[in-house]
Parts: structure tokens; sequence; C-alpha cells
């Protein structure tokens, strides 16, 4: 399996990192081994000092697909889940300054967290879940899909001209407004509506 992810997918996430709105999507790709489940607590590594949330609804896919049409993209996934895109904000920072590469500050070991799952069915249109995240307590992050600068099936048909898309990719959709760093000892829940997806701690 492999993970797609989509960057800069929030208006208001891109003012708060000066980004412009792309006129694309941005994508970049974790590997397997960037996989965090099970709640199990994230261990900081030792190569940054300025770890960030960022939380995002992500597209398991169902089918086998390639150039697949928005129209037709709403086939390939039946479950919504919940997970954390970590980024080394201040690796990526310099990378990008330095006009480098930059998915060793996003694709690391145990950088993209993945929680549960809910059938579609359950949450409606795709294009209006509410999620949240909570640090020790209190919410950090509250997004809404219908905010989504590329909505979910856009990304599915976009991404699948490049990549055939396989059952058990999983995309990242993007994160909203108010990313932040984490500490050792911090505790962090995610919901869709009022459904816990993931809850661990930081280490």
């Amino acid at each position: 399996m492999k993970i797609l992810a989509i960057g800069q997918n929030y208006v208001e996430h891109n003012k708060e990192l000066n980004s412009k709105n792309p006129a694309e999507p941005v994508v970049f790709m974790k590997p397997d081994t960037a996989l965090l489940k099970n709640n199990k607590p994230f261990y900081i590594p030792d190569f940054t000092d300025e770890l960030h949330y960022e939380t995002e609804l992500i597209i398991k896919i169902n089918r086998l697909g390639k150039n697949i049409a928005s129209k037709y993209a709403h086939r390939y996934y039946t479950e919504i889940g919940l997970g954390v895109d970590f980024t080394a904000r201040d690796l990526q920072r310099r990378l990008k300054t330095e006009g480098k590469p930059w998915e060793i500050s996003k694709a690391f070991d145990n950088s993209a967290v993945i929680g549960d799952f809910l059938p579609i069915e359950q949450l409606g249109n795709v294009q209006d879940i509410r999620f949240r995240l909570d640090l020790n307590g209190n919410t950090v992050q509250q997004g809404h899909s219908a905010d989504m600068i590329f909505p979910v099936d856009e990304l599915i048909a976009y991404v699948s001209r490049f990549f055939t898309l396989k059952i058990g990719d999983i995309i990242f959709t993007g994160t909203p407004a108010g990313v932040g760093k984490v500490a050792v000892g911090d505790r962090l829940e995610g919901y869709i509506l009022d459904t816990k997806m993931f809850d661990f701690k930081i280490k």
C-alpha cells in the first residue's frame, strides 16, 4: 500500500503558514514505514525541535483505479478516517529555503498516524464532514470538509492520473488551520463529529 498526502488544501491553513493557495493539488508521498496505528504512542525524533501536528480526514481506497474521472471517484472509497500528518517544521522550513526536496520532514517513520474509519453511509456527504483535534483536552483544530480547496473526488481524479490507486491505499486530504507544536507528555484526541477516532500520547 502507499500513502498519498495533499498539502495546502485549506485557505486558512495556507494563511497561517504564509503560503499561497495552489492552482492544483500539492501531492507528496509517505512510505508504509510512516504508518502509526492502534493508538500507539509517538516518539519525537531527535532531528527536530519543532514537531507539528496536522489533523486530516483520510480516504481509504477500496478498488483498483487509474485515470479516474471525478464523477466516478466516489466508487473508489466506502470509508472515511482521521489521522495526523506529523511535520518536522523546522527541517521543512530549512529545506524549502534551500530549494531542496522536503520528504524527510514529512515522510519519516511513524509520521502518518491512522485512526479509526467510519462508513461513508454513516457520515453522508463527504464534503460536509466536521472534525477536530483536542490537545490535552483543549480543541486546537476544527475542520469542515466543505472548506477544502480541492474536494475529495477531485483529489482522487488528480492523483490517479499519476499513480495507479490500489486497494488499501490511503489519501490524506489536507489540514485546516490551527497546526502547532507538540511536546513530550501531550495527549492527542481526534474526532469526526462526536466520534473519537484516535487517542494517543507523545513521548
